[in-house]
């Protein structure tokens, strides 16, 4: 695609806009922020790739990968506005999270360790690791806002804070999941997912496009469980002082 087919792209930019604008929804300004950094920080990145995927080193892929996780957890904490030592949580379980699936893949050698293959798996699992801890921290601080004085009637029952927040921690959970798991129903029937659809595009055989996506379902779905998981029981801790009372979140956003 040349420059000349991306910018006559941009009219399904105006499409959005007309809508808005019509419809006096105010996401104007939202649009057209999000179509300039899309554009800036993707070519940005398509030239940063194309320089560690030339110099195919280790170091530069290491690099590549801290910061997607840096970007990943400086969005994620603005949701978890309110929960002491939100950034430390958010950083072990990205980190977590891209340890334990590159691991797993590289030791059982599913791919190589190389940066044609390495980086673009790492921005999946980092980038769907992003959406669920931002959907499992909205979720939550909304359970624990509304329930403030069931879990203080639990503790003044003698109950302790798990058992207290048990009920709002687990409901973020589920919610923070559901989406990945009914995507997954329907995967293949209702859409082709972004990744086989790119491959298909860019030549490679349907039947290999299938079995990579495959392998990007199936880490989203441990990623789906692991960060949710990991966010919420690490999150909930920060809710109790040392004499397990609760003192709810910190400040809460407008």
């Amino acid at each position: 695609m040349s420059y000349v087919q991306l910018a006559s792209a941009l009219v399904f930019i105006l499409i959005p806009l007309v809508l808005t604008y019509t419809l006096k929804l105010g996401l104007g300004n939202d649009i057209l922020i999000a179509t300039v950094r899309s554009i800036v920080q993707l070519l940005i990145v398509g030239y940063i790739l194309t320089f560690v995927f030339e110099s195919d080193s280790k170091i530069y892929i290491g690099l590549m990968i801290l910061l997607m996780i840096v970007a990943a957890t400086l969005n994620i904490i603005k949701k978890g506005d309110g929960i002491p030592g939100i950034t430390g949580i958010i950083l072990l379980t990205l980190v977590s999270v891209e340890v334990l699936t590159m691991g797993i893949m590289l030791g059982l050698r599913i791919i190589p360790f190389e940066a044609q293959e390495v980086i673009p798996i790492s921005g999946m699992v980092i980038g769907n690791c992003m959406i669920l801890s931002l959907l499992f921290l909205n979720k939550f601080k909304d359970e624990v806002e509304r329930g403030d004085e069931v879990i203080e009637l639990i503790l003044a029952l003698g109950g302790s804070p798990k058992t207290a927040i048990d009920r709002s921690l687990k409901s973020a959970i589920k919610t923070s999941m559901i989406p990945t798991i009914e995507a997954q129903k329907t995967m293949g029937l209702v859409q082709l997912p972004g990744m086989m659809s790119g491959l298909i595009i860019g030549g490679a055989n349907p039947m290999e496009a299938v079995m990579y996506q495959l392998l990007i379902l199936f880490l989203i779905l441990t990623n789906a469980a692991v960060s949710s998981v990991m966010v919420g029981y690490l999150s909930y801790r920060k809710l109790f002082n040392q004499k397990a009372q609760f003192l709810g979140l910190t400040y809460r956003n407008d």
